[in-house]
């Protein structure tokens, strides 16, 4: 159906065509009569998905992934042997090949061209989630558009990937995880989070916990140079420098984490309690601005290092961990805020410092698909 002769056309040019048909995404468009007649087209979107993703893979500095997603058709099983997934589950996967209707073989009837070339976008596109702890009058001049970046009293910058499946972490062993389908829903998970996240620790009533979710790079920003200009070294066009997509951005104050914390259910999401023992972790949830995605973290308090070094009974075994903990930022924090509150309040114990690591965000891939096409760059300096 894409005839472009013997020009191949380039992914900037492809994503162009996808955008001009990709009406059913439109927030207000609920209406499949306003779709274009491409846009209900599976053939259409057949040839999009072979010339983007299987003749028109391409390296941005990094080892492309060679998995590529399929979804299923609504209503349909598996098809036969060479599905090498659960047949209820709605994706399967394969590995690339240079030729799409080889690779998939009989296996090519049941899948949805459009959702899984939208899938694929997501897929094979960079993103990094960004965790900061803030104050309430940075976080208001941010909100207000007044063109400042964030700037966060302490922050970690992680690079997290697209996946169509969730991984439930088991908090009580998190060496163990279950991992599930997530479509439509998708996750970008944290499999080191304990670690990564040890040092973001709430300090402070006026403290805020940050989520924010950026693309960066990948299958959604393709060059707009032609392939033939970068065989020749011409650089002169390209992909806006440093541009970004923000897909998600959230925070939630300390005393809303602390009332979850504390009885369990909050306004913003609820809270699977566990044993409230100081550094034992618990499940939080919280839903996204408008509803929109769900943040999940494991919140826990710190334990006060100088009430463990004055337990001389367990001094002798609790020594090594006593050692591991000092090396820990997370931990010096704990004592700044125990001294600081004991400075001001007359019990230090209404103050409970409150480590965040965050586990997982999710999004429907309508939203994301959303965003990656339509919303605007933003070429801010960042946060």
């Amino acid at each position: 159906m894409l005839n472009y002769g013997d020009q191949t056309p380039s992914r900037f040019e492809l994503l162009s065509m996808v955008k001009k048909h990709s009406k059913l995404l439109e927030k207000n468009s609920v209406d499949q009569d306003d779709a274009s007649d491409l846009e209900m087209d599976s053939r259409f979107w057949h040839d999009i998905m072979d010339l983007y993703f299987v003749r028109g893979r391409e390296s941005r500095g990094r080892q492309e992934d060679d998995m590529m997603f399929f979804v299923r058709k609504m209503g349909v099983q598996r098809s036969g042997a060479n599905d090498d997934e659960d047949g209820n589950s709605p994706f399967f996967v394969r590995r690339w090949a240079p030729k799409l209707d080889e690779l998939l073989g009989e296996s090519s009837l049941v899948v949805d061209w459009r959702r899984s070339f939208y899938l694929n976008l997501i897929a094979h596109t960079s993103f990094t989630v960004t965790v900061a702890i803030c104050s309430h009058q940075v976080l208001r001049n941010y909100q207000s558009g007044q063109g400042k970046p964030l700037s966060p009293i302490y922050k970690v910058v992680k690079t997290v990937y697209a996946s169509p499946s969730r991984i439930n972490f088991h908090l009580d062993s998190r060496k163990e995880a279950e991992t599930s389908a997530a479509y439509p829903e998708i996750c970008f998970a944290v499999d080191d989070f304990d670690s990564t996240f040890d040092a973001v620790v709430l300090t402070d009533v006026d403290h805020c916990y940050c989520v924010i979710l950026d693309a960066s790079d990948g299958a959604a920003f393709p060059s707009e140079s032609s392939p033939r200009d970068r065989s020749s070294g011409d650089t002169r066009v390209g992909k806006t420098k440093s541009s970004k997509i923000t897909l998600f951005s959230g925070f939630v104050s300390y005393q809303m984490v602390r009332d979850a914390y504390d009885a369990g259910r909050t306004g913003f999401g609820s809270l699977l309690s566990l044993a409230h023992s100081p550094g034992k972790a618990d499940r939080l949830y919280m839903k996204g601005p408008g509803g929109r995605g769900e943040v999940e973290v494991a919140v826990s308090g710190v334990v006060d290092q100088s009430k463990e070094e004055l337990d001389h009974h367990s001094r002798g075994s609790a020594l090594g961990k006593i050692v591991r903990r000092a090396a820990s930022v997370a931990s010096v924090a704990a004592k700044h805020a125990y001294a600081a509150a004991s400075s001001t309040r007359t019990s230090y114990e209404d103050m409970i410092p409150l480590r965040c690591c965050l586990m997982s965000v999710s999004l429907p891939w309508e939203h994301i698909a959303h965003d990656l096409l339509f919303k605007v760059r933003d070429v801010s300096s960042g946060y």
